[in-house]
């Protein structure tokens, strides 16, 4: 636990040293924290459809070119660093299905099977990850805090703790605003 700490402390450091312009901070960040973008990464593709074409370290490459745009950031810790690349990851999952839908001229979307850990309420279903995207739009309109911790959740693969700390809110209060939004999610992609 010490350890974990220590690093999560060290992680924020260099992440204020990066928001300070000193491009060092970043080239010695990426080691740290490539670890944990890539487990990010392998955990939501797990839940791609079968044949999906975009791998793990093409995902991983693509949110770090755009978390090193990020230059006027002011991060506050390795759980910010973490929720700001779910968004990205998001963006990206998003941005590759409708390209994928566009070369298809009407073809299959991309689904992603939506298991009871996540957003279904039981079973395993399919979904389609534009749909998904829509879905999360409208609930950011009617409560952005519950948007933002699907996306942190679901796209990012922060635990209950690591969601709390980015949104500075009590783990109590994600639970609840998770169980709210899964089922409103549910509702809306079932219809």
């Amino acid at each position: 636990m010490e350890q974990s700490q220590q690093k999560s402390k060290e992680i924020t450091g260099m992440l204020h040293d990066w928001s300070d312009g000193k491009q060092e901070a970043l080239d010695a960040l990426l080691p740290l924290v490539y670890d944990e973008l890539h487990r990010q990464a392998a955990q939501f593709l797990r839940r791609e459809r079968i044949g999906h074409t975009l791998q793990t370290t093409a995902l991983i490459h693509e949110t770090y070119l755009k978390l090193i745009d990020q230059r006027h950031v002011n991060w506050q810790n390795r759980a910010h660093f973490f929720g700001i690349a779910a968004q990205a990851m998001r963006r990206i999952l998003v941005d590759y299905a409708k390209a994928r839908h566009r070369e298809k001229r009407g073809g299959a979307d991309e689904n992603l099977p939506l298991d009871a850990a996540t957003l279904a309420v039981s079973g395993e279903k399919e979904i389609d990850l534009e749909e998904l995207d829509q879905a999360l739009t409208r609930l950011a309109a009617m409560d952005e805090r519950q948007a933002n911790i699907v996306e942190l959740r679901y796209f990012g693969g922060l635990s209950i703790e690591e969601t709390a700390e980015v949104l500075c809110i009590s783990p109590a209060t994600v639970k609840s605003d998770w169980k709210s939004a899964k089922a409103w999610l549910y509702q809306e992609i079932t219809k």
